[in-house]
């Protein structure tokens, strides 16, 4: 069994999924100025790229850190070269982005200002940065960006390969300010449709290493909570892109904790750089 499969940090508190004032999908404007607040009821906005879309403001399951975050305080969009050596994590491209809300009584708003950091495994299931799985010093598929005036943090990656006794997954931990001051910090996964797997890891790079040994029906981080972090990707030109939504209750500083055995550099503020 992958190591991964272990829990580390805060282990699946399973946080309800809820839909701001009981709406079926409350939803935001951001488009024109900073954003406005939350209605009762789904409104198109503009997201990334300028495309209308509804945006839901929901407040998803955490899951485990896993024992493969490493705070390697990239400040890029760009997470697929390795800054070791110059190379590009090979891979069909995956334009991913993810919009930061806060969950508030009279509504919801873009949260600005968010570190949000993404790490992956590569086409063939490694992890950069781990001695044990040969890849130390080296740092592909990870990185950072800070949360825009809109509440976006837009990445470029690829899709993620699989190793033993996981589904395919995207590690996501987003760090900010608790209304109470504190340090807030949230983490989970990212799940993808079988449909979508299915599609792509009988192509290159992937096929080498075959199909998953584990589906998201019998990954058991997925069933808790893996519902409600499944992306939905859509194919462009470029390979694939996917928009997700999460919403902050920064109130909740019971959820805010940060992850044990997981020092930060302060949040709501980009690490200081080494």
């Amino acid at each position: 069994m992958h190591s991964d499969d272990e829990p580390v940090g805060r282990v699946l508190g399973r946080r309800q999924a809820l839909t701001l004032l009981g709406a079926a999908g409350a939803a935001l404007t951001v488009g024109g100025s900073a954003g406005a607040a939350a209605e009762a009821t789904p409104t198109s906005s503009s997201g990334p790229g300028g495309s209308a879309r509804t945006i839901d403001c929901i407040a998803r399951p955490e899951q485990t850190e896993g024992p493969y975050f490493v705070d390697e305080k990239l400040n890029r969009s760009d997470i697929r070269p390795d800054p070791s050596d110059g190379s590009v994590a090979a891979g069909t491209a995956l334009a991913l982005n993810l919009g930061v809300l806060q969950i508030g009584s009279r509504g919801c708003r873009p949260l600005k200002d968010a570190v949000v950091d993404i790490w992956q495994c590569d086409a063939l299931g490694l992890y950069s940065d781990v001695a044990a799985e040969g890849t130390a010093g080296r740092k592909f598929l990870r990185g950072y960006q800070t949360s825009d005036r809109a509440g976006w943090a837009r990445f470029v990656t690829i899709l993620p390969g699989w190793y033993e006794g996981r589904t395919v997954h995207i590690h996501v931990k987003i760090r900010t300010v608790g209304t109470d001051g504190n340090p807030y910090e949230f983490t989970s996964q990212l799940y993808f449709p079988e449909e979508v797997k299915a599609a792509y890891l009988t192509g290159a790079p992937y096929a080498e290493k075959g199909m998953p040994d584990t589906t998201n029906a019998t990954d058991r981080f997925y069933a808790v909570g893996g519902e409600e972090l499944l992306l939905k990707p859509r194919r462009t030109r470029a390979g694939y892109r996917a928009d997700f939504t999460i919403g902050l209750d920064l109130s909740d500083t019971e959820i805010g904790k940060p992850d044990p055995d997981t020092p930060g550099d302060g949040p709501g503020q980009p690490p200081t750089p080494a």
